[in-house]
């Protein structure tokens, strides 16, 4: 025994060392090695059985458990049977002697370690391992301790971890299930029972705010006057013994719903029961008791009843989640509905004396949570089933919904409702347009939850109503590229559209006022602006007032949005019924801009300028955004102002253009410099009014821009004004036929305005004469930044246009192109250069390949591929930073766009585009671990074989007629096997996203082309790609494409599934290693000969897993094993 002794007190000061600050990492390493050592000695479980029943280290306890979980887990085969009798009586008996005096987290530990032996040998080596843990709950004594076994049970055994066979796991389930039943009765017994108990001291409630509730409401929501009854019953007082026994039933209810399915295991006494406890979470008088008795241990009790309420609404929530619902449940269901809306009544019942936000606000946030999860189950799951039953309440569950919402004390508790709001508005409207003969009849029944919900949401977004909350709201802070207030704003607005869409008139209305109101506001301040020495001056200084004319501009900004938000539905087929309401939006926003322009209350001084400077700026940038929102409408109306010629629509457009021009100049902010180019660039593109070039304010523009001398705008500004320049020349005019188009003049035009916005680029290209390079490096980089952002821009926004329109656009673009093409040798070394000009070469390419013409196609081509050389590829691929591998990248995206040219023309660049990519980048690129350039390298090869087959793959007449009989012939052999080597060579990298991708391709191509058919394919490659993707799936590197590798095997085995069954598989068992004869034997048979899609990935799932859970096994056993 004095071994035993010793080991411990050494394993104790090791322990203690181990944990000490003092210690040295090298130290611990040293100990870890020691422990690790122990725990591989054949009977070291011996020793750990002794250190946990005699010491009271929990260092000691928790390292012999990890002991005893390493045994049962990983060696429990090579354990000899005598030895497991031993363990299996010693652990439990150990556990009952000691569960009340071991720390929580050991002995949670323990119970595990006895699940595990459970996992591994009941029933047949284990019988009474369930028995024992009925046993365990059923005496009161040790119920908790029952309880904890369970639902560890629950979690270990109903979705075990893969070191099991599948067959294993398949039983274990089945045994679980056949116990559900006596398990939820037992469950339900336990919380009656407690229930009960403490009830009947209750029996006399003092008079309290709940006993008054039945409500208007609860007659209709609650069908029978017990269960009203049953809820009415005051909350009773819990001990803290029966309070814990009742958290872990609970806990233990809620593991088991998350696995078991809905079925009538499930009484409706269990589900009452449930329901009571969860009324625990609304009750904010434990709450209140608890603080004013002020002792701590009041306190505690107030939230672990708080805690009750929060664990039996996760209960229900796990069955709410459930989308089947067998028939027999559907009446249960309704009733668990029922009553959780005589909670969510009683949580929103507003008494005088205590406002719906405040009670929420003393309510468990967890509870809150929880219960809003509910809410929204019950939205996207059950609405539709729920809403067909007579006696469900709809519009009153939603009066309920709408009091819960506008009380959340948190943004967080806010934005969780309205996303359920969403949902709902979601529901109706595709509702109603699969049942469009009763759509009255559907709206009709809504309509005043949906005007509520409208106004209520309208004034939460504004300050002269909420102003305190939305203070709290952070507008610095990026998150997901927005700020909270601009989320808050997002999500609000999103809620405003959806009932716009279904009730445009009344959200309209609801709208319009209040935009107006604040409009006046901004409209009336030009009465205060004076003029000072230093130019104009807000004259309103108050601070009350200013505080005001803050709030009131950031409704107005607010608002702003909320119209530009609704433009969608005023266009299309109602463009004409709602036309009157469009335009009276339209003249609102054009005098607005106007006046905000004509003024300059963007450069107004005001007494507070940190505050209301920004606020003057963002109304005007947001009314110019809420105006080109309406960009469709004035399309449309442009069309039909066409037809009639109206005056109207000319006057629109002219004083937009007048409230946009004063604003394209250096001297104003960004802000708003962008809203004013991004509106002109709407009115170019989208509108397109004839008469726009010939506006005084666009000729103005216009010249500015070719006018050498003039300050150039910020970089973004720049792209956006050319842009609209250049679609204003090159795009068709609507309604007009091809011979009033004044191409010629537009041609003119749009050529002056290119040459001079590439004045200076022009002036760089290398001439004969000597005097070269007289412009510094960065000046010349600066210069083919500049027009190269610019010029690219107006090709992108012309490749999809009218060929009239491109034609014009190359004319016009044709000596940049040349210039461009001189000058790139010369910056080859340069990578941020070469990835500009790169850049414009792909979009030249994309969008004007036809007007190049093939001639000069072919010279850029040449040029890049000469450019290009091995060398050169190595040294922008292997440079430190991103810029040189953008470069090739750039380069191999041109090379897609020329291999998927239909027609001969670019057929003849193949094979040195393949040498290219298989001689020179692959090789680079193949070893290196970092995913550079592989995904743009695989796509060239893919969209090569993709759109070239017959590159490749022959198909004559005779060959299609007699099919079957005659092969495809076969060309450029090499060439079609180095890329298939290539990409299964990528199934080898760890890159989760090549894989992905590479998979994709192979699958495509056999879609479309029939590449495993392919004899070539077929007879040298295919189980060569079987082979690795099995393998892939065994060391379980890529597991988030299981699926898509499962299919992929079965589309490649289902080529040839004779030989897949035949020599395939019993090839691939053989050259299995880790597992004996007779384990392949049971792995080959298990594989049954299923030739359907979702049998034959089971199998190959189930082979993976057995494949494993061997090698696991096999691995564990001692050395010298002898396996029969």
């Amino acid at each position: 025994m004095a071994s035993e002794e010793a080991s411990l007190r050494a394993l104790e000061s090791l322990m203690t060392e181990f944990f000490h600050d003092c210690t040295t990492n090298e130290r611990k390493r040293e100990i870890e090695e020691l422990l690790n050592n122990f725990a591989q000695q054949v009977g070291a479980w011996r020793f750990c059985l002794y250190f946990l029943s005699s010491t009271r280290n929990d260092y000691v306890m928790m390292y012999s458990l990890t002991v005893f979980e390493n045994l049962i887990n990983k060696m429990w085969l090579g354990v000899p049977s005598q030895d497991k009798m031993e363990i299996r009586s010693c652990l439990p008996k150990l556990l009952l002697a000691h569960h009340k005096t071991l720390p929580y987290f050991i002995r949670n530990k323990l119970c595990k370690v006895i699940v595990d032996i459970g996992r591994q040998d009941w029933p047949m080596f284990y019988h009474d391992f369930f028995t024992n843990i009925l046993q365990l709950i059923q005496s009161p004594v040790t119920t908790p301790l029952g309880l904890i076994m369970l639902k560890t049970t629950s979690e270990e055994l109903a979705c075990p971890r893969e070191d099991l066979s599948v067959a294993r796991k398949e039983e274990l389930r089945k045994l679980l299930l056949d116990q559900v039943q006596t398990v939820l009765g037992l469950l339900t017994g336990i919380l009656e029972t407690v229930w009960d108990k403490h009830s009947v001291t209750a029996a006399t409630p003092p008079p309290s705010p709940t006993s008054g509730e039945s409500g208007d409401l609860l007659s209709n929501l609650l069908q029978s006057p017990s269960s009203a009854k049953l809820l009415h019953q005051p909350i009773p007082v819990l001990d803290v013994e029966s309070e814990y026994v009742c958290s872990l039933a609970l806990e233990c209810l809620a593991h088991l719903f998350s696995w078991i399915p809905l079925s009538a295991s499930i009484t409706p006494s269990l589900l009452t029961t449930i329901f009571h406890f969860a009324r625990f979470g609304c009750d904010t008088r434990a709450r209140k008791m608890a603080s004013v008795n002020g002792s701590s241990q009041n306190c505690v009790l107030g939230q672990e009843r708080g805690r009750l309420g929060v664990l039996a609404m996760s209960c229900i929530n796990e069955l709410m989640s459930k989308n089947c619902v067998p028939m027999e449940f559907e009446e249960y269901l309704l009733r668990m509905f029922q009553q959780t809306f005589y909670l969510l009544q009683k949580i929103t019942k507003d008494n005088n004396a205590h406002t719906v936000k405040s009670r929420l606000e003393e309510l468990d946030e967890s509870y809150v949570e929880k219960f809003t999860d509910f809410l929204r189950l019950f939205v996207s799951v059950h609405l539709r089933r729920i809403e067909s039953y007579s006696q469900f309440p709809v519009v009153e569950f939603l009066t309920l919904l709408f009091k819960y919402t506008f009380h959340q004390p948190t943004h967080e508790g806010y934005f969780s409702c309205l996303d359920i709001w969403t949902l709902f508005l979601d529901y109706l409207t595709s509702k109603i347009k699969s049942r469009l003969g009763d759509k009255e009849a559907v709206l009709n029944r809504y309509e005043d939850a949906l005007v509520l919900l409208l106004t209520e949401v309208l004034n939460r977004i504004q300050f002269r109503y909420n102003q305190a909350q939305l203070e709290e709201l952070d507008d610095e802070t990026l998150d997901d590229d927005q700020t909270e207030w601009q989320r808050y704003l997002r999500q609000s607005l999103e809620v405003v559209a959806k009932v716009m869409e279904l009730l445009p008139t009344h959200a309209f209305s609801t709208l319009f006022p209040v935009l107006q109101d604040n409009l006046d506001v901004y409209l009336g301040l030009q009465q205060f602006v004076v003029t000072s020495g230093s130019g104009h001056r807000l004259n309103i200084t108050a601070e009350n007032d200013c505080r005001r004319l803050h709030c009131s501009l950031r409704d107005l900004s607010s608002l702003l949005q909320a119209v530009g938000r609704l433009a969608e539905y005023f266009t299309g087929d109602v463009f004409a019924a709602r036309f009157n309401d469009a335009l009276t939006v339209v003249e609102r926003l054009v005098k607005v801009t106007l006046y905000g322009s004509q003024i300059k209350l963007y450069n107004i001084e005001t007494a507070v300028p940190s505050v209301l400077k920004p606020d003057l700026i963002d109304v005007h940038a947001q009314s110019l955004a809420a105006l080109q929102a309406y960009a469709h409408w004035l399309a449309q109306y442009c069309s039909e102002a066409h037809r009639q010629n109206t005056q109207q629509f000319v006057t629109l457009i002219s004083t937009t253009m007048d409230a946009i021009t004063p604003l394209i100049n250096t001297k104003v902010q960004d802000k708003l410099l962008l809203s004013a180019c991004h509106l002109l660039v709407s009115l170019a593109t989208t509108v397109r009014p004839v008469f726009l070039i010939s506006i005084p304010a666009v000729q103005k523009v216009f010249n500015s821009i070719i006018d050498a001398s003039a300050q150039r705008l910020t970089d973004k500004a720049q792209v956006l004004v050319c842009r609209a320049l250049s679609n204003t020349l090159l795009l068709p005019w609507p309604n007009l036929p091809e011979s009033e188009q004044q191409w010629p003049l537009r041609s003119i035009n749009h050529a002056s305005l290119i040459s001079a916005l590439a004045r200076d680029y022009h002036s760089l290209k290398p001439s004969a004469a000597a005097t070269q390079r007289k412009v510094p490096l960065n000046d010349t980089k600066v210069i083919i930044h500049q027009t190269l952002s610019v010029l690219e821009d107006i090709v992108e926004n012309i490749s999809g246009e009218s060929t009239k329109s491109r034609q014009i656009c190359y004319q016009s673009l044709q000596e940049s192109v040349q210039v461009s093409l001189a000058l790139f040798p010369a910056f080859i070394h340069q990578s941020d250069v070469t990835d500009e000009m790169l850049s414009f070469f792909l979009t030249l390419f994309r969008g004007l390949r036809v007007q190049m013409g093939v001639p000069f196609t072919e010279q850029i081509i040449q040029t890049f591929l000469n450019m290009f050389t091995r060398e050169q590829l190595a040294e922008s691929i292997l440079q430190e930073g991103s810029a040189g591998c953008r470069v090739v990248e750039k380069f191999l995206k041109i090379l897609q766009v020329v291999v998927q040219e239909p027609g001969q023309a670019f057929k003849p660049f193949l094979p040195s585009i393949i040498a290219l990519c298989m001689e020179q980048v692959y090789p680079i690129i193949a070893e290196r671990p970092s995913p550079d350039v592989k995904a743009e390298l695989f796509e060239l090869l893919f969209r090569t074989l993709h759109h070239n087959w017959r590159y490749f793959f022959k198909s004559t007449v005779l060959a299609s007629v007699q099919r079957g009989i005659a092969e495809e012939q076969m060309e450029n052999e090499p060439q079609f096997s180095a890329i298939m080597q290539a990409f299964g060579q990528s199934f080898l990298q760890p890159d989760i996203h090549l894989f992905r991708q590479n998979l994709f391709y192979l699958e495509t191509l056999n879609t479309k082309q029939k590449l495993y058919h392919k004899k070539i394919f077929r007879t040298t490659m295919l189980f060569q790609f079987v082979n690795v993707l099995l393998q892939v799936l065994v060391h379980k590197s890529h597991d988030l494409l299981q699926e898509e590798i499962g299919i992929a095997v079965y589309n490649m085995a289902s080529v040839d599934f004779d030989g897949f069954f035949a020599a395939f598989l019993p090839e691939f068992l053989t050259s299995c290693d880790g597992v004996d004869a007779n384990q392949k034997n049971v792995l080959g048979r298990n594989f049954k000969m299923d030739r359907d899609l979702p049998s034959f990935t089971q199998n190959v799932h189930r082979l993976v897993n057995d494949l494993r859970y061997y090698r696991l096994c096999n691995d564990s056993l001692p050395p010298g094993t002898v396996k029969l």
